[in-house]
């Protein structure tokens, strides 16, 4: 048996996998986020820790046979918190986590060398800016800092007692040279660290340590239960969807959406706001699209209109027949890629009295279907197109929706049978890997594929059309707005 836990924002998941990869026992319990000041986004890290023990408790308790012949625990999580600790590796302070606006002006300021060295551009949600804001508005603190870790390493440090990290969780850091796997020295010397406050770097399928004694007494797991390093939530996702290969991809409709492709080579894009990070695998990396407000949208309107997203989303039938004459901007927590606009908000365009709730839904999906078209045309511009896309996340439910995406993109939209594809299912094939020794590219395969959603031919060129207008439509919003 092989373990995987995410130590995600709003919940911890642990699943259990045998070498088959059948899934044999989940558990989740939740992890609340608090909010100080606005654009503020903080958890201490003792509850990532509590949430974890928690949900092994739970599987030791409810699975002990299952517990008994685990072999391997693989990590995943949330990325770019910064969870910061003392000579005694106490939290020196709550970690600031991915989605927390504070340090855009530090942002600013890395930006230049973090696209010359790490290929992204500097965000306030990854790491490094949050480090200088400290610095600077928390001297007392950052004076005290020995380690920096991200949260599913804190998580590991308490499993197994080892300052360790993979390459795709420590790109997002932005202290990483994401082209060469290792710590850059410049990027840390902006910041005012050095290479002795970072872990030790692996790959996502390499074993960084042995579960502590003590615990596996308590779980009544074996005495030699190796933790593999595991990966960034996405990364890991890519790995539980078997997007490991180069042109191989996902879609993720959740409340955030996300377009990753996988390559075999270093090549970023920083031009177009797009996410260049290692991945979980070794010698591979891969790209990614950031849209803030994908099913999020839809859920928004649901909540305004008071009605259920799936009861919305079932009015519109069972397929597109065209692009609405309504265009709606999904901006409405700013847009990722490809303008890393965090100010610009969302708007509907074109109302007129004819239009009816119906027009509302389907601006929407059509809106959020633009985002990831925005998405896909500048992770393409270096790499090779991706023949499908897998879908995950709640979103992937509409078949509707998915005949929009695909037509929009102009791609194959793969739907997997009925399964758990996420983070802790990535997680744990990665602990398989390290447990056994295994070929992680043989672990992580593609699932079986319940449909396969075709663009649409006929219309075609009618939603290109219709994007391009939508395209037209962000530097009007853009200087509409208050400033």
């Amino acid at each position: 048996m092989y373990l995987g836990i995410d130590v995600g924002t709003s919940s911890v998941k642990a699943v259990l996998i045998d070498d088959s990869q059948g899934i044999f026992a989940t558990e989740t319990t939740p992890l609340e986020v608090s909010r100080p000041h606005p654009g503020w986004s903080e958890q201490h890290p003792s509850l990532w820790w509590q949430g974890s023990e928690a949900v092994l408790n739970k599987l030791a308790a409810n699975q002990p046979g299952l517990m008994g012949a685990v072999r391997g625990i693989g990590l995943s999580g949330q990325m770019h918190g910064a969870t910061l600790l003392d000579d005694s590796d106490r939290a020196l302070r709550p970690a600031i986590l991915w989605n927390d606006g504070r340090s855009d002006k530090e942002a600013d300021e890395l930006s230049e060398a973090s696209q010359r060295i790490t290929g992204n551009i500097a965000m306030p949600g990854f790491t490094a800016p949050k480090l200088l804001w400290v610095k600077r508005n928390e001297p007392e603190i950052f004076a005290k800092v020995k380690t920096v870790l991200l949260p599913k390493d804190y998580v590991r440090l308490h499993l197994s007692g080892d300052k360790a990290s993979d390459m795709s969780d420590s790109a997002g850091t932005l202290w990483l040279e994401t082209g060469r796997r290792t710590w850059s020295d410049e990027m840390l010397a902006l910041t005012d660290l050095d290479r002795s406050a970072m872990p030790r770097l692996y790959e996502g399928s390499a074993a960084t340590g042995v579960l502590r004694q003590r615990l596996a007494a308590r779980w009544g797991m074996r005495a030699d239960v190796v933790v593999a390093a595991g990966g960034g939530d996405n990364a890991a996702s890519g790995c539980g969807v078997g997007a490991v290969a180069p042109g191989t991809g996902f879609i993720s409709i959740g409340t955030s959406g996300v377009i990753f492709v996988t390559a075999d080579s270093y090549r970023a894009n920083p031009a177009g706001a797009v996410h260049t990070f290692c991945h979980a695998v070794p010698a591979t990396w891969h790209q990614m699209g950031v849209s803030l407000s994908a099913a999020g949208s839809l859920d928004w309107l649901a909540r305004v209109l008071d009605e259920p997203a799936d009861a919305l989303v079932d009015e519109l039938g069972q397929a597109p027949a065209g692009p609405s004459s309504l265009r709606f901007l999904p901006y409405l927590s700013g847009e990722r890629t490809p303008y890393n606009d965090v100010a610009v908000r969302g708007a509907f365009v074109g109302l007129d009295q004819g239009h009816t709730r119906r027009d509302l839904v389907q601006a929407v999906l059509e809106g959020v279907a633009f985002s990831f078209k925005d998405c896909f045309d500048v992770l393409t511009v270096p790499l090779a197109e991706p023949k499908r896309l897998i879908a995950v996340g709640g979103g992937s439910r509409s078949r509707y929706w998915l005949e929009v995406i695909a037509t929009v993109l102009d791609l194959p939209i793969a739907v997997p049978v009925g399964g758990d594809f996420g983070a802790a299912f990535g997680a744990a094939r990665l602990a398989l890997a390290a447990a056994t020794d295994a070929d992680p590219f043989a672990v992580c395969t593609p699932p079986d594929i319940h449909q396969t959603i075709a663009p649409i031919a006929a219309l075609r060129e009618a939603y290109a059309d219709a994007h391009a207008a939508y395209r037209d439509l962000y530097p009007a919003i853009k200087e509409a707005l208050p400033s």
